[in-house]
């Protein structure tokens, strides 16, 4: 019987796209010389968080010398700081950075998933990459027993977690939903698609997605959750 800790096993050991492993391996040799000490991860991303979560988060993609490094998805980068200082503030997480694998952090009735679990080149994922991890999301889909929402981060992994629901037979809406900060869908009775921007730097600097925005964003999940 497949479990979370199985799977994460298995998605570690995942070559399924050269390109990925290609680059992935590449960046952990290469480095970056503010991390030159550092030995990178260099693998597939698994997933972290409460295996009970009522929410679950997808993101894109692990980030080169962030997730790519240290091994946790949001690791060691300021997409991280963003959304482990939101999760936070909303009760999702008990600190509000991440560093590394072993800092201390827990999530709290939150799960964090990615839509491919290698870092791609310049952040750019190709169709059939987006494909070959599918296989992993939906299965993680349906071991997470008490999903109530879903946070899509960005447009990519917004449309790949309806896409996931979809294609389990979860909901009734045919077309993809038009993605936008803090949309809301409800998928059926139960269960609750919300997009974000995605906490970028390039969303970040330029001022696309402001604090106060990401927060309405947790607010609103947790609106959801507890009534």
């Amino acid at each position: 019987m497949s479990t979370l800790s199985t799977l994460q096993k298995k998605i570690i050991l995942c070559r399924a796209c050269p390109r990925l492993v290609e680059w992935r391996e590449q960046v952990a040799v290469t480095k970056t010389r503010r991390f030159a000490e550092w030995t990178y991860w260099g693998k597939p991303i698994p997933s972290f968080g409460d295996p009970h979560a009522q929410l679950l988060l997808v993101g894109l993609a692990p980030a080169a010398h962030g997730g790519n490094r240290t091994g946790r998805m949001f690791t060691g980068d300021e997409s991280g700081n963003w959304l482990y200082r939101a999760l936070y503030k909303a009760g999702f997480a008990n600190q509000t950075t991440s560093t590394d694998s072993k800092d201390g952090l827990r999530l709290i009735n939150c799960y964090v998933t990615a839509t491919c679990r290698c870092a791609p080149p310049q952040n750019k994922l190709l169709p059939q990459e987006i494909k070959n991890c599918r296989p992993f999301l939906l299965e993680e889909f349906q071991l997470l027993k008490n999903l109530r929402v879903i946070v899509g981060l960005g447009k990519i992994g917004f449309d790949a977690a309806f896409d996931s629901v979809k294609a389990l037979g979860w909901t009734e809406i045919k077309a993809r939903p038009k993605f936008g900060h803090n949309v809301s869908i409800k998928l059926n009775s139960t269960l609750t698609l919300i997009g974000s921007y995605h906490p970028s730097q390039q969303n970040t600097f330029t001022g696309k997605l402001t604090e106060p925005m990401f927060d309405a964003v947790f607010r609103k999940v947790r609106t959801r959750i507890d009534k």
